[in-house]
């Protein structure tokens, strides 16, 4: 059966090639999310033996990692308004090619900056299916079952970032360095295949009116994203001259954006959007959330190793506990949007994670482990309901020629939260750290930096309640369009 439409203001979901069903079609969008997750969680455990395999520093080797990040963060909104004038399905299938082939290259790259260049290349395909993934749900399964897409989406995104550590480890173990890009290209093959077979088949309308892409605010935005996050990533936790002229750099960028997209026919990022509340809502409560998440991530390994003393292999498989309650919490999550609606769930998944943050922020080392794996599997819980009840408010009802760049704001939103909270809450924790290192933290100044982030964090999702608490659930996104445009 073909999906129905439920909404007067939301497009049918479009019709898949023939021989396909939406449920091959939705496999082929987890399988990419799985892709692009496992992409950037897989080669951080080889971070290591790359340095010494080409000789090379940690400043240089960090690229590896910051090239995926810099191409997806960069591009992200950019390519995703690109799917809206080509047509999602094919430009979703187009870098899939993409990130196959850049794979193939980074497991034989002689160098490397020709592997830092692949990653790029690679983080060009993965921006894509991050974003187009997200806006084709609305075209392959009908509005009562989004939350549920959502959700399993959010499940393999967690999966790959909990797999990713693991498989790497014995990916180098058994095969080399090379096997953490070639195992991408059976996976790519496979994914690429079940998505010429099944993704929607919809082409962009032709006519006269039809809108150009615009260049010149993906040059602007591009510039302010890459010069955001390497302000918020370069320095090793030392922000000097090159991280002030890199913020200045991004104002000055983001200023002319803004400026440019008030003055162009057809803009990347539409001004009226921002007038969207339900829209600004979401990203707001989005990059808050991210924010806190990679708190967990920063802060969390210094506790588990310092505070109470674990080993690192340890500490790796208690830090694959958030990971592994997000991955079995997404499609029960999807479950309970769909039957209770978006807004209780954002409500309800924010204080979650609100008791989360409490808790680590009151945590004793006295108690252990047990009490640390407990907070961050309620804090994960409340985070995989959020970001499946916050992602399903949004792609619910956008019309077809927006999901793409509406999708590429979420994403770009949950990126900047992640960057923000590296930068931010790692100055936050850093408050506790001696002035001669981390090495030389004591486990009650550790314990104090844990309690010290994460009451900041849990004030940062009390704000993130506030704003979701008076956002209503509004008209579909074309209807207020349309509303907008009978008032003018």
């Amino acid at each position: 059966m073909k999906p129905v439409n439920t909404q007067p203001g939301r497009p049918s979901a479009m019709p898949a090639r023939r021989g396909s069903s939406p449920r091959w079609a939705l496999a082929s969008l987890s399988l990419s999310t799985l892709l692009a997750s496992l992409g950037a969680s897989v080669v951080t455990v080889g971070l290591p033996t790359l340095a010494q395999a080409f000789d090379a520093p940690f400043q240089q080797v960090q690229w590896v990692v910051l090239a995926y990040l810099l191409a997806i963060t960069t591009l992200i909104v950019s390519l995703g308004r690109l799917g809206d004038l080509v047509g999602p399905g094919k430009l979703l299938l187009g870098a899939i090619v993409v990130f196959t082939l850049a794979s193939a290259l980074c497991g034989m790259a002689p160098s490397l900056w020709l592997l830092i260049a692949g990653r790029a290349l690679q983080g060009l395909g993965a921006a894509v299916m991050m974003t187009l993934t997200l806006a084709l749900v609305g075209e392959t399964v009908s509005k009562e079952k989004t939350g549920s897409a959502m959700g399993l989406l959010g499940t393999l995104s967690a999966v790959g970032t909990a797999l990713g550590p693991s498989l790497g480890g014995a990916l180098i173990s058994g095969f080399g360095w090379q096997a953490l890009f070639l195992i991408n290209v059976p996976l790519g093959l496979l994914t690429c295949v079940l998505a010429w077979r099944s993704l929607p088949a919809r082409q962009p309308e032709r006519s006269a009116a039809r809108p150009r892409f615009d260049t010149l605010g993906t040059l602007l935005l591009a510039i302010t994203l890459g010069a955001y996050t390497l302000a918020t990533t370069l320095g090793r936790g030392d922000f000097g001259w090159p991280n002030i002229a890199l913020s200045l750099t991004a104002i000055l960028g983001g200023s002319l954006f803004v400026l440019a997209q008030s003055r162009v026919a057809s803009p990347l990022i539409p001004l009226a959007l921002l007038g969207d509340r339900l829209l600004v809502s979401t990203l707001a409560t989005s990059a808050l959330v991210a924010t806190v998440m990679m708190a967990t991530l920063l802060v969390g390994p210094f506790y588990l190793s310092i505070a109470l003393g674990l080993p690192t292999a340890l500490v790796g498989l208690v830090l694959a506990a958030g990971p592994s309650v997000a991955a079995l919490a997404g499609v029960p999550a999807g479950r309970l949007v769909d039957r209770f609606g978006v807004r209780p769930m954002r409500l309800f998944g924010l204080l979650i994670m609100i008791l989360g943050c409490l808790m680590l922020s009151l945590m004793s080392p006295t108690l252990g482990v047990g009490s640390y794996v407990a907070a961050i599997a309620v804090t994960t819980l409340g985070y995989a309901l959020f970001l499946t009840a916050n992602n399903t408010a949004v792609m619910a009802d956008v019309p077809a020629g927006k999901r793409g760049v509406i999708s590429g704001l979420l994403n770009l939103s949950r990126n900047l939260g992640f960057l923000t909270g590296a930068s931010a809450l790692g100055a936050v924790f850093a408050l506790t750290v001696p002035t001669n290192g981390i090495a030389q933290a004591t486990p009650e100044a550790v314990a104090n930096g844990l309690h010290f982030t994460f009451s900041v964090a849990a004030s940062l999702m009390l704000l993130a309640w506030v704003i979701a608490l008076k956002c209503r659930d509004p008209e579909p996104l074309d209807e207020r369009d349309d509303i907008r445009a009978q008032r003018r």
